[in-house]
């Protein structure tokens, strides 16, 4: 039976110091009864001698020292789970908010996860088609993969992440595909915007979602993502799915970690966030991959908003140290009109060679992808030194690679919020933009290549020229 405590000592911020406990363990779970009655969750942040340092989840008002009675449980946060978990909404505590009856599960799982050994990962190699351009064609995401997105306030992140978690898929075997969303700290239109969005294109079917908004608990928006990550586990490597991991905003995530730490009076680091935050964000973005021997998979994006467009703020540099590259959204393209506004030249996949090519995608992704992004870099380049030195200080061929780069951005990056195209579709767009270009300027694509995809849209452009 748990014992009572009424020795509370004192309240700081969402925190609880509670005195004279005995074998109370990091991470267990407490129920706080206040004078009214009303029923309170929280967690043992820190164990010195008999002293226990709780978060409150459900923050600290109403409390009242020497009327506070404090119940540990025994036992860290669980998720209880079962493959009725699809298509459900959650809140960020792993309540369910969808109006649905309670789940029963068939398990339950500590939230934070265990390591997964090292030496049982799997090498990330299987290609994962989100149906956007700019992210199959040069940035590929590959299952197992960490690949954040970058992006800055007021940028269109929230449809992005809408747009892939509709339209990812895994080509060829019929596999079983899910995707799990976790949203902290956003605001109520935003979250609407996620379910109506899911709901409207039958995504939520193969969904499971965890909403906090931002006015829940800041203590709530620490373990929003390790109720989601849970889940994913669960269905990956109990129920063999693979599955996508989306987390927006990862910002917010950190923001909250930052008030914690404040509210604990530690040492702050850089710009006031904890020092130990690179390691609490691995502990979230280690919990992808694969393991020997387990048919599932778990990927994950977490889309994160830079301060000020800083991709040097602690939150994105810690973030892509931990990661396998990162996606940028540019706010001159997004301002140009291009959407989604991603800028494939800083933007980089590390694995993507590992996703690519025959029985992935096509034999010819590696060539295409490599002359796509040297002839845009180079007409980017140029585009710069005509705005400075005028038209009549570039080549003719250095002209046909500035048109080359606005072609790009209108035609390749640009596409509709609701355009679905297959790897297919993206190859043949960029082969038919390498068209504007001389053969001769093709230096990284292979000559069967050329006459194999190429040719047909030079034929087609000098027989349009001979009319």
């Amino acid at each position: 039976m748990p014992k009572e405590y009424t020795t509370a000592k004192e309240i700081a911020g969402p925190l609880l110091l509670v005195d004279n406990v005995e074998k109370a363990t990091y991470n267990e779970i407490v129920e706080i009864k206040t004078a009214d009655g009303t029923i309170k969750r929280g967690q043992v942040l820190e164990v010195n001698g008999n002293m226990a340092l709780i978060q409150v989840f459900e923050g600290t008002s109403g409390l009242s020292l020497g009327e506070v009675k404090v119940k540990f449980l025994g036992h860290g946060v669980e998720l209880g789970v079962s493959p009725d978990i699809l298509g459900r909404i959650f809140d960020g505590s792993g309540k369910p908010i969808d109006g649905a009856p309670p789940l029963i599960p068939d398990k339950k799982f500590d939230i934070n996860g265990s390591p997964i050994n090292p030496y049982a990962r799997d090498y990330p190699s299987e290609f994962i088609q989100t149906g956007i351009s700019a992210i199959d064609g040069l940035n590929t995401l590959v299952r197992g993969q960490k690949l954040p997105i970058f992006s800055g306030s007021g940028l269109p992140h929230a449809q992005l992440a809408a747009q892939i978690a509709r339209q990812a898929k895994v080509l060829g075997k019929e596999e079983k595909f899910a995707v799990v969303f976790v949203a902290m700290g956003i605001t109520f239109e935003e979250a609407n915007f996620f379910i109506k969005s899911f709901r409207e294109s039958g995504a939520l079917e193969r969904a499971v979602m965890f909403i906090n908004l931002g006015n829940d608990p800041v203590i709530e928006r620490i373990a929003t993502p390790r109720f989601g990550l849970t889940a994913a586990e669960y269905l990956a490597f109990e129920l063999g799915m693979h599955v996508l991991v989306i987390m927006t905003d990862m910002t917010n995530y950190c923001e909250a970690l930052r008030e914690i730490s404040a509210a604990r009076k530690e040492v702050p680091g850089r710009r006031g966030y904890p020092g130990y935050m690179y390691t609490d964000l691995a502990t979230i973005y280690e919990r992808a991959g694969r393991i020997k021997g387990k048919k599932g998979s778990i990927t994950q994006i977490p889309v994160l908003t830079m301060p000020e467009d800083d991709k040097t703020h602690p939150i994105p540099d810690l973030t892509g140290y931990i990661t396998e590259g990162q996606i940028f959204l540019s706010r001159s393209l997004y301002q140009q009109g291009i959407y989604p506004p991603i800028d494939v030249l800083p933007s980089l996949s590390r694995l993507k060679d590992k996703g690519i090519g025959p029985g992935k995608t096509r034999e010819d992704h590696a060539s295409i992808m490599n002359q796509l992004f040297a002839s845009y870099a180079r007409g980017r380049e140029a585009r710069e030194l005509l705005t400075v030195l005028g038209e009549s200080a570039l080549t003719p061929v250095d002209l046909m690679h500035v048109k080359f780069a606005d072609e790009f951005e209108r035609n390749f990056v640009k596409q509709g919020e609701y355009e679905n195209r297959s790897i297919e579709e993206t190859l043949e767009i960029g082969w038919k933009l390498l068209s504007m270009l001389p053969v001769e300027e093709l230096k990284r694509v292979k000559p069967q290549f050329i006459e194999k995809y190429l040719s047909k849209y030079l034929k087609k452009e000098v027989e349009s020229n001979a009319s």
